[in-house]
């Protein structure tokens, strides 16, 4: 018998949403939470300091930490080195190098003389020698080479308006066998021999800010603990975004003056506000009027504040929800 003919069947799928089973609404959900994330990013950066906002705009500038506007520095402390002022510590840095080796009786000391410009400043090393080179050996006391040297430095450090650190080290063998008296105390001694003498020199008092003794905690050869080098002196001549003058010869004497005290009555000077005011004084007037100026002009009145019943906008709820706003 001849064999019937297999119906064909022909199958019609309807398209429609997947509802909760699809993954469309993941997209949406997440777009919303990547844009919510950047409004708080925005809203903490708008009330940040300008310090970090600096910082922020470094890293995103330059992630690779390659540019002269950087986040942090290597040790973390937050501070950025501009071109501007790292041109100028070469400078001064070339310039100490070449009044060294100009004279004589501090041409061989060069080898033991090291400067780098780092990011916190320009450090001047001063390391010792077997036989103590610009201290006596086990004292504070500075040799004549050390005494020249640091001279020298004082009457070019002195016309810079720059702030200067001076840290004393030493190394692992023990000053002695004094409980009163060790390589902590001889690493400040030795740092404040220094700072004595090139204050003598016109260093202001002022601008040595901070004295400081490590001992033989920061050691220069850490391989071997009782190297000669271990021993020295740094000075920081620290690094402020331009601070430092143009070094053509000219000199800056003395730190820069600050701005005068206000005198009571002009702006910028604080006075205490009376206890109970007129409902004159208590209009807000424009700047001119509270500078005290007298070209005869009105005060004017502010637009109206905003009644304290309104509503906030969402702009003011989400400020409102950060840590640290004001309530």
């Amino acid at each position: 018998m001849p064999s019937k003919p297999r119906p064909i069947i022909v199958i019609k799928k309807k398209g429609g949403h997947g509802g909760h089973h699809g993954g469309a609404w993941k997209v949406a959900y997440a777009d919303f939470v990547t844009a919510m994330m950047s409004l708080f990013i925005v809203l903490w950066l708008m009330n940040s300091s300008e310090k970090v906002k600096k910082a922020v705009a470094g890293y995103f500038n330059d992630p690779r930490g390659l540019s002269t506007l950087l986040g942090t520095t290597m040790t973390g402390t937050g501070e950025s080195i501009t071109a501007a002022s790292s041109d100028n510590l070469q400078k001064l840095k070339d310039k100490l190098e070449q009044e060294i080796k100009a004279r004589k009786d501090l041409e061989k000391l060069s080898k033991q003389i090291e400067i780098t410009v780092t990011a916190e400043g320009l450090r001047i090393e001063l390391l010792e020698g077997k036989n103590g080179t610009f201290y006596e050996s086990g004292s504070a006391y500075l040799s004549p080479s050390g005494q020249e040297l640091l001279a020298l430095l004082g009457s070019e450090l002195k016309t810079l308006p720059n702030n200067l650190l001076i840290e004393g080290h030493t190394d692992a063998a023990p000053y002695s066998n004094d409980a009163n008296y060790g390589n902590w105390e001889l690493s400040a001694d030795r740092a404040n021999s220094a700072r004595r003498l090139m204050q003598q020199d016109g260093v202001r008092k002022d601008q040595v800010t901070q004295v400081r003794g490590y001992a033989d905690q920061f050691l220069r050869v850490k391989s071997d603990p009782y190297d000669p080098s271990n021993r020295r002196i740094s000075i920081l001549i620290k690094n402020a975004e331009g601070s430092l003058p143009a070094l053509k010869g000219a000199s800056v004497a003395g730190s820069p003056a600050g701005p005068p005290p206000a005198a009571p009555g002009k702006p910028g000077s604080q006075q205490a506000a009376p206890a109970q005011p007129s409902p004159a004084a208590a209009k807000p007037t424009t700047p001119a009027a509270k500078s005290g100026s007298s070209a005869g002009v009105a005060p004017m009145q502010a637009p109206p504040a905003a009644k304290p019943d309104a509503k906030p906008g969402l702009i003011g709820k989400l400020k409102g929800m950060l840590p640290g706003s004001k309530k």
